[in-house]
């Protein structure tokens, strides 16, 4: 803990705009007190827990008043996809609490002068091809259930790899007539704080490193 405290402040000192926790969950307890000791030492960078949504509410207490900025992505509202895709079991339910618990504790957002968010909350989503309806939802969820100050990214970045190949419907990118259905109805909602990545490039796919096992 005592290592990675001083971790955290070595970012500082060598110029880091955050510390970016990315998928931290099952080193929750260390990482607590991790903070807890670098903030005593000067650590004032803005903490943020950069997670798949998929979270207790149990463990997001623990980190009350620790964490600045909360980056969950929401990425079913259908439960057999989430089981489908990504073998969890009901994974809205479960991420839609964790959500209101994240925003519970970093409320409204906060910026610096430069525009930079230093507290609050950001969902991200993903958008699927063949799962339009599911985006849809999602959105929808997000305007009804969420304060309008939360931001809100929709992700097109999607293509296949590892094995989303052994599913036909999602083995392509979204398309361009999937891409105008999705920006359409988020401006049919009018999410106040909502933003859509570009359309998808040609050649996203070189941008994944070539893992051995």
């Amino acid at each position: 803990m005592g290592e990675l405290a001083d971790i955290f402040l070595k970012q500082q000192e060598a110029g880091a705009e955050n510390i970016n926790l990315v998928s931290p969950t099952i080193y929750t307890d260390k990482i607590v007190n991790a903070i807890k000791i670098a903030r005593k030492k000067g650590l004032n960078l803005p903490i943020i827990y950069n997670t798949n949504g998929y979270e207790r509410v149990e463990t997001l207490k623990k980190l009350e008043g620790l964490i600045d900025v909360y980056l969950p992505d929401l990425k079913y509202y259908y439960d057999d996809l989430g089981i489908k895709y990504s073998k969890v079991q009901n994974y809205f339910e479960i991420a839609t609490e964790a959500i209101k618990e994240m925003y519970r504790q970093v409320r409204a957002p906060q910026f610096d002068n430069r525009g930079m968010i230093i507290k609050g909350l950001i969902i991200r989503h993903l958008v699927l091809p063949n799962n339009i309806e599911n985006t849809k939802q999602v959105l929808k969820w997000i305007k009804d259930n969420m304060d309008e100050n939360v931001y809100v990214s929709v992700m097109t970045q999607y293509f296949p790899t590892y094995k989303a190949n052994e599913y036909e419907e999602i083995n392509r990118k979204i398309n361009e007539v999937e891409y105008e259905e999705v920006e359409n109805y988020i401006y049919e909602l009018d999410i106040e704080n909502g933003y859509m990545q570009d359309k998808p490039e040609e050649n996203e796919e070189m941008y994944v490193p070539k893992w051995e096992y």
